[in-house]
């Protein structure tokens, strides 16, 4: 009993002393949080030099026998947004999630581009750093779209395409979020304050995870440092031409995933990428919003094991 008794205690003191580090040192609390959520997916941190931007990355899964698949993130997002799913991926393939150029920890430049077809020609250029001929992507929201026109650009270096509400077509912009952007210059994805992040939460996720205040303050001091640059890259988003006035008929095998209450990117966006890709097959995921990746996981990397498994060999 005393041992007990003794444990329920030292539990009770290290709940106590991490609701403290969590308030009383946010950054501490965060920093430490994040690197956990990455030792767990075993993804440790990089960086290469491409011109004009330094990008950082994480990596896992190494092994020189193992396929590559490159994950990449959306709007506001980071190259930890896909941490939590990276955890199933690991095991099986080499894993890697950079920062595109303007977010995350990678280089902020006011004077450049930020078109897709720029970002496209970024992601060529940290794969050739990098030594990658040939791999797997990912993306979610625009950078979804960024892998979607990298397949279209370089289908030679894409052996399938894994897409999360991904933007890039007519159908998946008609929201009345991207209507009310278009008609005032307001979105939940530019956050002015802190408080703002409650929106773009709320926005982007139907079923968030578990945020601890200090990941959470972290998140939106990130967001409200980035407002000038995020209010000039979202246009350049959204004027960038859309997948379908480019193209026809894309072979690259794609698996489109859409959050059934997505309320950023509408689902009927599946549908116009499927036409695309004819190569392609849609899970819809009831209950769940704009990132998959994070509110569902291990069921997003399970159904997307599956999904490279039923691959012929590449």
């Amino acid at each position: 009993m005393n041992i007990l008794l003794s444990l329920a205690g030292l539990a009770v003191a290290v709940l106590v002393a991490l609701i403290l580090l969590d308030r009383l040192f946010p950054e501490t609390a965060a920093r430490l949080g994040i690197r956990l959520e990455r030792r767990l997916s075993g993804l440790y941190e990089y960086s290469v030099a491409i011109p004009g931007f330094h990008i950082p990355y994480l990596q896992g899964g190494e092994g020189a026998e193992r396929e590559t698949v490159v994950l990449i993130h959306g709007f506001g997002g980071d190259k930890d947004n896909f941490t939590r799913a990276a955890r199933f991926l690991t095991p099986h393939y080499r894993v890697i999630c950079p920062d595109l150029s303007g977010f995350g920890e990678a280089s902020r430049d006011l004077s450049a581009n930020y078109y897709m077809a720029d970002q496209v020609e970024r992601v060529r250029a940290f794969l050739d750093q990098l030594g990658i001929q040939k791999a797997h992507f990912g993306g979610n929201s625009m950078g979804g779209f960024i892998a979607a026109q990298f397949s279209a650009t370089y289908p030679e270096r894409v052996a399938s395409l894994w897409l999360l509400d991904a933007a890039g077509t007519h159908a998946s912009h008609d929201t009345p979020v991207f209507r009310r952007y278009l008609e005032t210059g307001e979105s939940p994805l530019l956050v002015r304050k802190e408080a703002d992040i409650a929106a773009l939460i709320k926005a982007a996720m139907h079923r968030p995870p578990f945020m601890p205040h200090s990941l959470r303050r972290t998140v939106a001091r990130r967001a409200v440092a980035d407002y000038a640059l995020h209010s000039r890259i979202l246009p350049q988003l959204i004027a960038s031409p859309l997948m379908e006035t480019q193209y026809r008929s894309l072979a690259t095998p794609c698996l489109i995933v859409w959050g059934e209450k997505d309320a950023l990117l509408s689902p009927a966006g599946a549908a116009s990428f499927k036409a695309l890709f004819t190569n392609s097959r849609v899970d819809m995921m009831p209950g769940i919003g704009h990132m998959p990746m994070l509110e569902t996981p291990k069921l997003s990397a399970q159904r997307y094991l599956e999904f490279l498994r039923a691959l012929p060999d590449t």
